[in-house]
């Protein structure tokens, strides 16, 4: 058999291979492959201290919404703590509003050099000795400084007030971490936790998923497309609610994300989020779906 019988069969071979790997799309459209419906958000909500859990708000199945309270864990510690820390915020914003001392200071202040003036008049009439005079001076300078001194005191017990003003809203804090609340607005996919159950931090007490946004991801191949697909340019997706081609449902959107990684069977990875759609109660879309993608050019 010589060379060129061995070419053509070689065509003829690779041909049909090709046309079925890459099957034909019209010039404006990029066909992405393997696309799915998978969550933005799906995530066990955890215990941020240890302690039992007294109340559960919620169950399986129910729609919660962002800062909905889900779990409360015993606080009564930490309330007993918060009340202290108030009395001695309390106690401490007395002190750096108090400005007794500093008016006492003030008029001691004028009462000695008041009486610094009047002794300096009896020295100069040789009514008393020196020693008296400069016991007054003295008695004047020191009253300066008590102003001073009181002054500085209230400058100390005003940072000591906003260091308990600080130690209260810790205490607050830690009553906020005992009561778990959700982080999105989701669906509750499992209950975790039981009342009555100690739980430590990190526990999961509930799987929280996202169902009004999703995400649908796929791959494009590299080979057809090289670089082509970008942030930002129009998708057409089609979810297919179960096996047929028929029950189907259909968003418009963009490019989100494309990945930077190109694997061994030379595929990148891209995702496109969408508003879910309901029918009644019901979402008409979930994760695991199967969907195709079609990028617009």
């Amino acid at each position: 058999m010589n060379k060129t019988m061995i070419a053509a069969l070689a065509m003829a071979f690779a041909t049909p291979a090709l046309a079925q790997t890459f099957p034909n799309t019209p010039a404006n459209e990029i066909q992405a492959e393997n696309c799915t419906v998978k969550f933005i958000n799906n995530v066990n909500v955890p215990a941020e201290v240890d302690g039992k859990v007294m109340e559960l708000k919620f169950d399986e199945g129910w729609t919660v919404a962002a800062g909905e309270l889900m779990v409360v864990i015993d606080d009564t510690q930490a309330k007993h703590a918060l009340e202290l820390k108030k009395a001695e915020e309390k106690e401490a914003l007395l002190n750096a509003t108090n400005d007794v001392n500093l008016k006492d200071s003030k008029n001691a202040k004028d009462l000695a050099f008041a009486e610094l003036e009047a002794f300096k008049e009896l020295r100069r009439e040789g009514a008393i000795p020196f020693w008296e005079l400069e016991k007054k001076r003295f008695e004047a300078t020191r009253a300066e400084l008590k102003i001073d001194l009181a002054e500085m005191q209230m400058q100390i017990a005003k940072v000591q007030f906003k260091a308990k003003e600080s130690e209260r809203q810790m205490a607050e804090y830690e009553i906020e971490k005992r009561r778990i609340t959700a982080p999105f607005d989701g669906y509750v996919e499992a209950r975790i936790a039981q009342l009555g159950e100690w739980v430590q931090p990190g526990s999961p007490v509930a799987t929280l998923v996202q169902l009004d946004k999703l995400k649908v991801e796929g791959y494009i191949d590299t080979r057809r497309y090289s670089e082509q697909v970008v942030k930002g340019m129009p998708v057409q997706v089609k979810v297919y609610r179960d096996a047929s081609d028929e029950n189907v449902v259909t968003f418009d959107a963009k490019v989100d994300f494309v990945g930077s990684e190109i694997g061994l069977d030379k595929l990148y990875r891209i995702s496109v989020n969408i508003e879910n759609k309901q029918s009644g109660q019901q979402w008409l879309v979930k994760p695991g779906m199967r969907a195709e993608m079609t990028v617009l050019k």
